[in-house]
């Protein structure tokens, strides 16, 4: 009787911690420690409660503006921004490797070759990343060798162009991402109104035979989404708080529709930031800084976007979100009221609902799930 009571009492609690730990979603922050912040943050999700704990803070770290987890979550790339009398290139790419409780080791770094690095991405077999930079208006590819570090560019290409607004007088390249479909890199670039489009094939980079997607003058495209099932990429354009749909037919890739991210009635200034899909593709997210709230879409049975309304993130300037890994939660970085803020998603109707909970870290820019 006594060891069936023992026995019980384990099973209980090994039940227990293994449920506990299913709830815990844990997530890396990126910040500007120009701003306050200390470094790259490590923090876990309730995905019951949406109650977010800190759970380490890795200092030392300067500016770690954007980060991306290898396809195994077992290294970590992170595009760093420093002085000129640090980095005269601008910044850096720095590789990671991840330990079995989330703890960053440092491996290597090699230069931006730009000043001003913004986003990084790592190819679907995790050989290779790539990296933007706004400053220098420059996209590389890099080589990731057997244990996870980084060896010197690979190559560099230098964006050319400008456009009409203020901010468009040199090249800004504000993102890059591997294709999901076919051997290809995309990278829109903010000064000069384009989706770039680049082969890439074992360790191959070049210009694409189309070579680019031309976008309304004055958009400033930033950051962009692929379509999980059809040959669609939405692209969310910082300067006209628009999104633009692009659609591939026939070899070529074209913009079949811009949408605004604003109600018809605000008349202050906003600049659009991120741009995610929901789990199941049906619903599309921007955020707009300076309007403060997740502009909310529905994707239609033609790709097209019907705009749904605005949700309030409880914050100031919201940089980048990230929705969960099981699709019921969407946080928000709030870079300029240094929080996060969580939000419950609704599944019938697409639309976020804040949960009430949130957590204050200094200047949150980035959110990537582990």
């Amino acid at each position: 009787m006594i060891r069936n009571i023992l026995f019980a009492n384990v099973l209980f609690l090994f039940i227990v911690t293994i449920g506990n730990a299913q709830e815990k979603q844990m997530f890396y922050v990126g910040t500007f420690t120009t701003e306050g912040a200390e470094g790259i943050y490590y923090c876990s999700l309730n995905s019951q409660s949406g109650e977010i704990s800190l759970e380490n803070t890795f200092k030392g770290v300067d500016n770690p503006s954007f980060l991306r987890l290898s396809p195994q979550n077992d290294f970590l790339y992170v595009v760093t921004r420093a002085t000129p009398q640090v980095e005269p290139s601008g910044g850096f790419i720095s590789a990671y490797q991840v330990g079995e409780k989330g703890e960053l080791h440092f491996i290597n770094k090699q230069v931006s070759n730009g000043a001003g690095p913004c986003h990084v991405d790592v190819a679907p077999d995790g050989k290779f990343v790539a990296i933007a930079t706004y400053g220098g208006g420059t996209t590389s590819v890099y080589a990731v060798n057997e244990n996870g570090g980084v060896e010197p560019a690979l190559t560099v290409v230098k964006n050319s162009g400008n456009g009409p607004h203020p901010n468009q007088k040199s090249p800004h390249a504000h993102s890059i991402k591997f294709s999901l479909k076919g051997p290809g890199i995309f990278s829109a670039d903010l000064g000069t109104d384009q989706l770039n489009i680049f082969h890439f094939e074992n360790g191959s980079f070049g210009r694409y035979e189309q070579g680019f997607v031309k976008l309304p003058a004055g958009a400033g495209p930033r950051h962009f989404v692929f379509h999980p099932e059809e040959e669609v990429i939405y692209v969310i354009n910082e300067l006209n708080s628009t999104i633009s749909a692009i659609k591939k037919e026939n070899e070529k890739w074209y913009v079949f529709q811009n949408i605004s991210t604003l109600p018809d009635d605000f008349k202050g200034e906003s600049n659009c930031a991120d741009i995610h899909l929901s789990k199941d593709g049906q619903y599309l997210y921007g955020s707009n800084r300076g309007h403060n709230s997740i502009a909310v879409f529905k994707v239609n049975a033609n790709q097209k976007l019907s705009f749904l309304g605005t949700v309030p993130v409880e914050g100031n300037w919201p940089r980048n979100f990230g929705i969960s890994p099981d699709g019921n939660w969407m946080l928000v970085a709030n870079q300029r009221s240094h929080n996060i803020t969580v939000f419950r998603m609704n599944h019938e109707t697409g639309m976020p609902e804040f949960s009430g909970k949130q957590i204050d870290l200094p200047a949150p820019v980035c959110i990537e799930y582990q």
